[in-house]
């Protein structure tokens, strides 16, 4: 990494379905049981989530009522798309919102959101959604807590002491691998990414000590490109970190086993047979996990 190297940790991420009931039994039958959390201020969304000891969360989100238009997500809550967004917590989304819009990447917000828990405790904070397609389908939208984080998110009974981390890794299905690398290394400052072909996703890029991979079809009637003509670009697959694979492996319901850059990854089978890709990867050495 040079000086200007902005290191980013995910704060969430989101999946979309047309029933948020099935979203949370396939990952209870996964072994990863979620917390509901409540509708959102807009009327039409509610989610739910599991909340990591890092603090990191994967929310689960639909709509109220089946059918409804959804302000955001709307053709992955329809069509049951799984992955569709990711965000990063910083300290001022309004300064970092200026910092990017000066780069002349256009900028929504910020605004403030809310979400009444089941409990009736109000949590609210600030977003801004960056660049030109739905929020986090890209370069990851910005978020800020207003009221305690712990009222945003708490630690699942389902993964809580565990050896599950927390969201390590978003994997982004784009279009054109060299220009979307292109934007991530002009927003924050990366190296060039590292690359190689890959049989589930087709070309791969990933930026070292970083949560961010990228994926674009080889070939015309794959999996990733069949995604990308149905939801455009977005998130494709999530991976959660682990301090153990094989014990989490062991204790999971997990599947097929790939190699990512060097770090096992194994994938879950219940998510898998509804087209989500989540995965378990062994937490990076303490060396590729420090940026300079």
């Amino acid at each position: 990494m040079n000086e200007q190297a902005m290191p980013l940790k995910i704060d969430h991420v989101t999946l979309a379905g047309s029933d948020l009931k099935a979203l949370e039994q396939v990952f209870a039958r996964a072994g990863l049981a979620t917390d509901y959390g409540g509708p959102h201020s807009n009327g039409i969304t509610h989610m739910s989530l599991l909340g990591f000891d890092d603090g990191s969360y994967i929310e689960l989100i639909s709509t109220l009522e089946p059918g409804q238009a959804a302000p955001w997500w709307d053709a992955h809550i329809r069509g049951n798309g799984g992955p569709c967004a990711w965000a990063v917590e910083v300290g001022d989304v309004a300064a970092e919102a200026a910092r990017i819009a000066a780069l002349g990447i256009p900028v929504r917000g910020p605004n403030t959101m809310t979400r009444q828990r089941p409990d009736g405790v109000l949590v609210e904070w600030d977003l801004a959604f960056v660049g030109d397609k739905q929020p986090g389908a890209t370069l990851p939208f910005l978020i800020r807590d207003r009221t305690p984080r712990e009222w945003r998110v708490r630690p699942s009974a389902s993964v809580t002491g565990t050896d599950l981390t927390g969201v390590a890794m978003v994997v982004l299905g784009v279009h054109d691998l060299e220009r979307a690398a292109d934007l991530f290394r002009r927003v924050y400052g990366w190296p060039a990414p590292v690359t190689k072909d890959d049989v589930n996703f087709g070309r791969l890029a990933y930026f070292p000590g970083t949560p961010v991979s990228l994926a674009a079809p080889l070939h015309p009637n794959d999996f990733l490109a069949e995604r990308l003509r149905r939801f455009d670009e977005s998130p494709c697959a999530f991976l959660i970190g682990t301090s153990n694979l094989h014990a989490a492996s062991n204790r999971l319901r997990l599947g097929t086993v790939s190699s990512w850059f060097g770090r096992q990854v194994f994938w879950f089978d219940a998510p898998r047979r509804h087209r989500i890709l989540l995965g378990l990867i062994e937490n990076p050495p303490r060396a590729e996990v420090s940026l300079p």
